[in-house]
């Protein structure tokens, strides 16, 4: 992708592209190793204003139990125990703040629901790109990331994973959206 350097260009209304975009976490385990993985369901959507980004707004939606770390047991284990997905299927994301803080970087904060706890959490995301695609839509990359609590919203099994499990968890976006005419 080609940095653009003016972003009243980026104006208007954008859909995740669930194809080019993924949504990760890193938690460390046993206090030695970390647990890496990923949600592969989510969409969500942007209104971007370039010449005024705090109009800025997004949301998102994932689906819980797209959760995957690559060990079967594991992922039923934290879909199940964890994050409940049976009782709270998606983790939901509604922006209420966007600030730029440089030119090519912004710190959206917004409400955060996961496991039917709300609080409030700041991402900082950097515009890394934009293109036109082979049809001639415009597509935008941001990558951000934020280190969250999981304690906060209820995200515990029992003692004995509080002690093994860190309670700092690292939220990762690598988001390519599409704006609509």
């Amino acid at each position: 992708m080609t940095t653009m350097t003016r972003l009243d260009e980026l104006t208007g209304e954008y859909v995740v592209d669930p194809d080019r975009s993924k949504i990760g976490f890193i938690a460390r385990h046993s206090m030695a190793t970390r647990v890496h993985g990923y949600f592969g369901e989510f969409q969500g959507s942007a209104h971007l204003d370039g010449d005024e980004p705090s109009k800025s707004a997004a949301r998102l939606t994932i689906v819980a139990k797209s959760l995957r770390t690559h060990d079967q047991r594991r992922d039923e284990h934290l879909r199940g125990k964890f994050l409940d997905t049976a009782t709270h299927p998606v983790i939901t994301f509604a922006s209420t703040k966007v600030e730029q803080t440089a030119q090519a970087t912004f710190t959206v904060t917004g409400d955060l629901a996961l496991r039917g706890v709300t609080k409030p959490v700041s991402v900082d995301f950097e515009l890394t790109g934009t293109e036109n695609d082979s049809r001639g839509e415009l597509r935008v990359r941001f990558t951000g990331s934020v280190t969250i609590n999981r304690r906060d919203w209820g995200v515990n099994w029992n003692a004995a994973t509080a002690l093994l499990i860190s309670e700092k968890v690292a939220l990762q976006f690598d988001v390519t959206a599409i704006r609509h005419p």
